[in-house]
C-alpha cells in the first residue's frame, strides 16, 4: 500500500485564537476529504467499499455539500432554499450517485456551498445566533455550527479513508 503524496493541507497554529482554530480545523477537514478523492475517475469515485453498503466517495462529497448548505445558509443565515440532492421523499439522495453523476458537477456544487459557508461565517461572530432553531426551539450559535461541521467532516473522512483504500490501496491521514 502506498501513502497519498499530495498534502497541501494546513493545520491551524497550536496557539491560534478560537475563531481561527475552528475555521482552520474545518478547512483542514474539507481539504482532507478532497485529498481522498484526488486522482480517481468518476467510476472509482462511485465505487462502494463493501456490500451491502452503497457509500461512495462521490456520495460523501454530495452529502457534505448539502450539509454545508443546510447549516450555514439555511440554519445560520435563514435562507429559504432547497437542499441540493436530498428531499423528504428521498432523505438519502445526497449519498446516491448514478452513472450520470459526475465528479465535475459534484465538486462544483461542493465548492459553491463551501464558498457560501465561508461568506456566512465571515459575516457573523461566534456568539451570533442562527435564524432557524433546533427541534427544541433553541437557536445555534456559529461556534456550535463550526464545531459540528468539524465533527461531520472528521467522521466522514474516516469513511473516506476506508473507501479510498478499498478502491486502490492508497492510504494516508
Amino acid at each position: 500500500m502506498t501513502a497519498m503524496t499530495t498534502d497541501e493541507r494546513t493545520e491551524p497554529e497550536t496557539t491560534a485564537a478560537e475563531r481561527e482554530m475552528l475555521t482552520g480545523f474545518l478547512e483542514y477537514h474539507r481539504d482532507t476529504l478532497l485529498m481522498k478523492c484526488e486522482g480517481l475517475t468518476d467510476a472509482q469515485l462511485r465505487t462502494p467499499s463493501v456490500s451491502p453498503s452503497t457509500l461512495t466517495l462521490m456520495g460523501l462529497v454530495r452529502h457534505v455539500a448539502d450539509v454545508e448548505r443546510w447549516w450555514f445558509r439555511m440554519v445560520m443565515a435563514g435562507e429559504e432554499i432547497e437542499p441540493l440532492y436530498y428531499s423528504d421523499e428521498d432523505p438519502d439522495g445526497d449519498f446516491r450517485t448514478t452513472g450520470e453523476t459526475t465528479w465535475e458537477a459534484t465538486l462544483a456544487d461542493w465548492r459553491a456551498e463551501v464558498a457560501a459557508a465561508r461568506e456566512v461565517t465571515a459575516a457573523h461572530g461566534l456568539d451570533d445566533l442562527s435564524v432557524r432553531k433546533s427541534r427544541r426551539g433553541e437557536p445555534f450559535n456559529l461556534r456550535w455550527i463550526l464545531t459540528h461541521m468539524i465533527e461531520e467532516y472528521a467522521r466522514h473522512n474516516g469513511h473516506a479513508d476506508l473507501l479510498r483504500e478499498a478502491i486502490d490501496g492508497v492510504t494516508g491521514e
